[in-house]
């Protein structure tokens, strides 16, 4: 008799679809409307991009809550009621008129981003997989990364044909139909519900096989009192700030070198191209390798990019850059996943999370500010790259040090 595929599969394929749809909706949908939002409501950018870093702050802030809940009730209701908040707040930003109302949608917003977007579904991975977690993070990061190909053609399309406040209430109703229901009935909160292990072997034989026993697990307030905590908690936070600050200045970066535009956007593509052929990899390779090893590998890659960046100056060498941060940078991100599972197990994964995530998120919403500041102080963006590639390096012996660390 044919054995049917662990439910566990069903969950991660379903969150790599709702991913996919939830990123594009909520996060990537503000770049390609940020235009004619501001064309019709004629209110200088920074309350358009105020209100997105709102919503980043709100995120991190509520992330170690919803991590608490996560650990206790699972992700069935949070991401169904996540959800259903994401839909009705893209509603209302679609018929926007005033500042405060715009603050308060874009909050509304950050407390959606928390519930539904990466944090939750990693959790959810760390539930139901151990031995195939690398691989189930593939699918499900394989899943989101196609947002931005997805999504920012199909909202450049819509926009060629509708206003732009038009256009988000059909994303509105392509975010409740095609992610209210699939979290709300595919959803379960652990495979001991139905009588399983994660990955999949059952309870009733797994003391009389050589299945591998539940990876014991670190509670919140040890995992914080841990030096391990803290140095993933550096590495991460140097890793997303030298991811996003790349995100707000890449192009400027490259035009002040002399580049045309065509170049430019070739160079952006490659990064954004590169991170999903390479999360692929990673699920393949990923697996034979332990996760800090991993991890601290892929952050030299970065420096790597970095360093070429700054000593290569030409089309090659910026082609070169940018196919290896991305190749790293999309890696990296089911590879640390992976990471905060490996070191402190799945039992409190979420709420050890969300903790992380608190301190990411602040680095990230202040990295783009920070080195602008850099940049006006330093009129060049070279000092910038190369406190980026010192910051990955940083991040690289962070990792390395959690393999004594994760035992104090």
């Amino acid at each position: 008799m044919r054995q049917s595929p662990f439910y566990g599969w069903w969950i991660v394929s379903t969150l790599g679809f709702t991913e996919m749809t939830s990123w594009g909706v909520i996060y990537y949908a503000f770049s390609v409307l940020l235009a004619p939002m501001q064309q019709d409501l004629g209110w200088p950018q920074a309350h358009f991009t105020g209100g997105f870093s709102l919503a980043l702050f709100i995120s991190g802030i509520v992330a170690l809550p919803i991590g608490r809940w996560l650990d206790q009730h699972g992700a069935r209701g949070l991401m169904t009621l996540g959800s259903c908040l994401a839909t009705v707040l893209v509603v209302a930003w679609a018929n926007v008129q005033t500042l405060l109302a715009w603050y308060l949608i874009w909050a509304g917003l950050g407390v959606a981003m928390a519930a539904i977007l990466y944090e939750p579904a990693f959790a959810v991975v760390a539930t139901w997989f151990q031995r195939k977690r690398q691989h189930a993070l593939t699918i499900l990061t394989v899943g989101g990364g196609l947002a931005s190909v997805v999504y920012v053609p199909l909202i450049t399309r819509l926009l060629s044909t509708m206003a732009w406040r038009e256009v988000l209430l059909w994303l509105a109703g392509g975010l409740a139909i095609l992610t209210i229901p699939l979290h709300g009935l595919v959803l379960r909160a652990k495979p001991a519900d139905l009588g399983l292990l994660p990955d999949g072997a059952p309870l009733r034989v797994a003391a009389t096989t050589s299945t591998p026993p539940i990876q014991p697990s670190m509670s919140l307030n040890k995992a914080v009192r841990s030096g391990a905590f803290w140095w993933l908690a550096l590495a991460f936070g140097l890793t997303t700030m030298a991811t996003f600050t790349l995100g707000v200045h890449l192009i400027s970066a490259i035009k002040a070198q002399g580049y045309a535009p065509e170049i430019q956007a070739l160079a952006v593509a490659i990064l954004g191209g590169s991170q999903i052929p390479s999360r692929i990899l990673i699920g393949s390779v990923g697996r034979r390798l332990p996760q800090a090893q991993l991890a601290w590998m892929l952050c030299l890659v970065q420096s790597l990019a970095f360093a070429i960046f700054l000593s290569v100056p030409s089309v090659a060498g910026l082609m070169l850059f940018a196919c290896l941060f991305g190749a790293g940078s999309g890696a990296l991100t089911p590879t640390r996943a992976a990471l905060v599972a490996d070191v402190f197990g799945s039992a409190q994964y979420a709420s050890i999370s969300g903790a992380l995530a608190l301190l990411t998120t602040t680095a990230r919403a202040l990295a783009p500010v920070l080195a602008s500041l850099l940049v006006a102080l330093l009129h060049s963006y070279q000092p910038l790259f190369g406190l980026l590639l010192l910051m990955c390096l940083i991040s690289a012996a962070a990792i390395y040090f959690i393999r004594g660390a994760s035992n104090a």
